[in-house]
């Protein structure tokens, strides 16, 4: 079974950057398409990017669409998401998945806390 391991979040003010990054653990990441999800205080978890790794065809959610970047580094087994000009209502927690489309399918890790500041 894929695990998957976020890390790289912080606190930071509205316009800033974050890179979150989400390594692999017990297999690869490998043939699978992987996603990124948040969910902020009082709502649903919302799917946020994902990438086909073997091709790296992206897809994103409109509310992050030219800020937000997914990529995937094969010799690292490794996901990221950068994270530009970051808004208020970026604030959450992040995770990513296995995805089929922009639908989880695998289990949750703990996430990586996002907060930004106005």
């Amino acid at each position: 079974q894929v695990q998957a391991v976020e890390s790289g979040g912080g606190l930071v003010q509205a316009g800033g950057s974050l890179r979150l990054s989400c390594a692999a653990s017990g297999r690869t990441f490998a043939g699978y398409a992987m996603g990124w999800f948040r969910q902020a205080p009082g709502k649903e978890r919302e799917f946020v990017a994902a990438i086909i790794w073997s091709t790296r065809t992206t897809y994103y959610a409109d509310s992050v669409k030219g800020r937000f970047t997914i990529s995937r580094d094969s010799a690292k087994d490794t996901v990221y998401l950068q994270m530009n000009n970051l808004k208020p209502e970026d604030t959450a927690v992040y995770y990513c998945n296995v995805v089929l489309h922009t639908t989880p399918t695998g289990s949750w890790g703990q996430g990586t806390q996002v907060t930004v500041s106005s």
